[in-house]
């Protein structure tokens, strides 16, 4: 088996990896590409001190984001219900739908937080009552709430 270098990427490389990340290539393929073209470093012992800094400083970012997600689950799940008003028709059947957009600016009005429309999921709703959704705000923190629609 022949010798691989091990490598910092400067910069994203299809099918290699992204900025930052500890590649093993070929020799040829470090010297002749990926250095001259300043894509890539070799690495030291200082290089990879570096990596582990930056990849300790990362944990502690995404923990910290992971962390106020649980502190605006407890928040909205502290109030519980949300409003919308929607025009109603004949039956308590709504005119148009409450969308995810509808929901997101209830929770804004209600708690000054704002939230990703892409992370509620609604049931269908055409009829005035309450409803179950969920709310994701975090890849790991999902929070279930309730949506009363009432008549304008």
């Amino acid at each position: 088996m022949k010798k691989r270098v091990q490598l910092l990427l400067q910069k994203d490389v299809r099918k290699l990896g992204r900025a930052g990340d500890l590649v093993d290539v070929a020799p040829g393929h470090a010297r002749n590409y990926l250095i001259p073209q300043k894509i890539a470093i070799p690495t030291t012992p200082g290089v990879l001190k570096q990596v582990e800094i930056r990849k300790q400083k990362e944990q502690e970012r995404l923990a910290q984001l992971k962390q106020e997600a649980e502190s605006r689950k407890t928040a909205l799940q502290t109030i519980g219900k949300f409003t919308i008003e929607k025009q109603v028709g004949e039956g308590e059947a709504i005119f148009g739908t409450v969308t995810d957009r509808d929901l997101a600016a209830a929770i804004e009005a209600a708690t000054s937080q704002e939230v990703d429309r892409h992370g509620i999921t609604l049931p269908e709703i055409n009829k005035i009552g309450v409803y179950k959704a969920q709310v994701k705000l975090h890849p790991e923190v999902t929070v279930e709430v309730d949506v009363q629609v009432v008549p304008l």
